[in-house]
Order: C-alpha cells, then structure tokens, then sequence
C-alpha cells in the first residue's frame, strides 16, 4: 500500500489545499504503480502546532499573512 505522511505548519493550508494534495500525491502513486494503487492508496497530513518544530536552531512559528483564510460556511437545514 503506498503512503505518503505529509507534516505541514498547523493551519497553514486550507482544506481545498490539502484536497488538492491527497489527490496530486494519489496521482503521483498511480502514475508509477498503475490504476491498483488507487484504491490502497493512503495521505495521511499531520498539522504540526505552533513551537513543535524548529528550523536553524529557533522555534518556528508560521506568521499570520502565511496562514490558511478559508472560510467554512455552516452546513444550512
């Protein structure tokens, strides 16, 4: 089963971005392992929280202007 686990800055991406990534990486695997591999396919994206991470010995903290603005509307019933 091909797997893929994606660590990225908590709300950095939107939902539609990390949509498009399951299905890019999903596409990738299929490309080298033929249409099987769809189907067993897994993307797993782990957000990583602010300060549980460090880059060039500092604690990282994604600024706001880099954070995902999507806006989720209520489902209506």
């Amino acid at each position: 089963m091909p797997f893929a686990n994606i660590k990225i800055p908590q709300a950095a991406l939107s939902r539609s971005q990390k949509a498009e990534i399951v299905h890019n990486l999903t596409a990738l695997f299929v490309h080298y392992f033929g249409e099987a591999a769809r189907l067993h396919t897994m993307v797993l994206i782990e957000e990583v929280c602010d300060g549980g991470y460090g880059r060039a010995d500092e604690v990282f903290v994604v600024p706001d202007a880099y954070r995902a603005s999507e806006t989720v509307t209520p489902p209506s019933g």
